[in-house]
């Protein structure tokens, strides 16, 4: 499976235990083409954010492989998880994740510093443009709105050209405008620099421009569409629920 970015296989993944248990993933299999645009889709409880957790190495299945370039990464120390994580993949939290005293400016740069990498500053700039947030590059995130912190969120993610970028619903807190426009950035990333993008959406205009659309039910792939339209996911969506 060369040819993919990420595989998992029968990955489960359980909360709770007794009366309060709850399963999130069972034996989940999918690998994600290298390269290539995948939205996750499915009704609130079925799985989505876990999945993605699962892939990116943010939490650890019960059982099942995960695999990342090739490497299984639960069998990964949480140090060379770490590493993985800040040197070949991007992550854009739903929570935003944002240091409260740093500028917008400061963090998006943050993972490069740690890194101890030099970012470019022109490409700063012109991502922080492209996602709305000229002239804001200096505020702290309790000086931006929601919607605002998402951006810088997803500025952050993206500055590095991650190899395999996870987008846990991108857009969710965004304006239709700017929320266009990171769906655009997503898709130049794929399309321009080879990356690999998984996004969490509930968002059929969102999922219409990926590559694929999986669709998850009780923590079960029930169906994959290769480039639907907005029409064929919702008609998907509506059947599920």
């Amino acid at each position: 499976m060369s040819d993919h970015a990420v595989v998992l296989e029968k990955v489960s993944r359980t909360y709770g235990r007794g009366s309060t248990e709850s399963v999130a993933l069972r034996q989940v299999s999918v690998a994600f083409r290298s390269g290539g645009f995948a939205a996750v889709m499915g009704p609130s409880g079925s799985g989505k954010s876990t999945l993605l957790q699962c892939a990116s190495g943010l939490d650890r299945p019960q059982s099942g492989a995960v695999r990342i370039a090739g490497r299984d990464i639960t069998k990964m120390s949480e140090q060379e998880l770490a590493v993985l994580r800040r040197d070949r993949v991007g992550v854009i939290f739903q929570a935003f994740n944002l240091v409260p005293s740093l500028t917008a400016w400061q963090n998006v740069i943050l993972p490069s510093r740690l890194a101890r990498r030099r970012p470019d500053a022109a490409h700063v700039r012109g991502l922080l443009h492209r996602v709305g947030l000229a002239g804001r590059e200096g505020h702290r995130p309790a000086q931006l709105s929601g919607g605002q912190q998402q951006r810088v969120a997803i500025a952050r993610a993206l500055l590095g050209r991650p190899e395999v970028l996870f987008a846990d619903e991108p857009t969710g807190a965004l304006d239709r405008g700017t929320g266009h426009e990171v769906l655009n950035l997503l898709r130049e990333a794929v399309d321009e620099f080879g990356q690999t993008v998984v996004m969490v959406t509930h968002d059929p205009e969102a999922a219409v421009r990926a590559d694929s659309v999986l669709f998850l039910t009780d923590g079960r792939i029930v169906d994959v569409l290769d480039r639907p339209s907005a029409e064929q996911i919702s008609l998907r969506l509506g059947g599920r629920r």
